[in-house]
C-alpha cells in the first residue's frame, strides 16, 4: 500500500533546486516580500531574526551581472557573465555573526530554515530556487559592492527564476540506514 503524503510531506518531497532553465517571466520586488514575509516565520533562538536580504530584480540584473563580473580575474569573466546571466533575479541572504559560537551556530541554523521555507513557498508558485554558496561570497570586492559589513556573512546566494520543467528526482538514502536508537 503506498504511503498518502500530507500537504507539507508532498511539498517537501517535491520541491526541486531549479538551476537551469528559467523563463522570461520577471520575478518581482512584491512576489519575494510576499514568500519573505512567511519564510520569516522560521524558528529562532530568542527572536534574533539574524537575516537581512539584498534583491536583485529581474529589471536590475544586467546591471548586477556588469558590476558581479568585476570581481573576478579577466580570464574569468566572460565565465562568470554567462553564469551569473540564468538566473532571473538574486536574493543575497545575509547573516549577521554573533561572536558566541553557539548563537552563531543558532543564528545560522535558523537562516537556513528559513531558506528552506523561502525555497518551499517559492516552490507552491512555481519560482524555481538553487540556494549557491560560492566562492565570491567570501570575497572582500563582493562583499563591499553588495554592502556586507565586518560581522555578517553571506548565506546564500538564491538565484531565481520561473521554470517550465522540474527536474527528476533523485532518489534518497532510506532512513534506516541513518537512523539508530540509543542503547546503553
Amino acid at each position: 500500500m503506498e504511503k498518502v503524503l500530507s500537504p507539507i510531506a508532498k511539498a517537501i518531497r517535491e520541491r526541486r533546486s531549479i538551476k537551469t532553465g528559467y523563463t522570461a517571466k520577471p520575478v518581482t520586488e512584491e512576489v519575494v516580500k510576499e514568500i519573505l514575509s512567511d519564510a520569516v516565520w522560521a524558528p529562532n533562538h530568542g527572536l534574533r531574526e539574524p537575516w537581512r536580504f539584498l534583491f536583485v530584480p529581474t529589471e536590475r540584473k544586467e546591471e548586477f551581472v556588469e558590476e558581479a563580473v568585476q570581481w573576478f580575474p579577466a580570464g574569468m569573466q566572460e565565465n562568470r557573465r554567462n553564469y551569473f546571466s540564468q538566473p532571473s533575479a538574486f536574493l543575497i541572504v545575509v547573516m549577521k555573526e554573533d561572536p558566541r559560537q553557539k548563537q552563531w551556530d543558532e543564528d545560522y541554523g535558523a537562516v537556513s530554515c528559513m531558506i528552506q521555507n523561502f525555497q518551499l513557498l517559492a516552490w507552491e508558485q512555481k519560482l524555481g530556487v538553487v540556494w549557491k554558496t560560492n566562492p565570491h561570497n567570501y570575497d572582500p570586492k563582493a562583499r563591499e559592492a553588495l554592502g556586507v559589513q565586518s560581522g555578517e556573512k553571506i548565506v546564500a546566494f538564491l538565484h531565481m527564476g520561473y521554470f517550465e520543467e522540474a527536474p527528476a528526482p533523485r532518489p534518497r538514502t532510506p532512513i534506516e540506514e541513518k537512523f539508530l536508537v540509543y542503547k546503553k
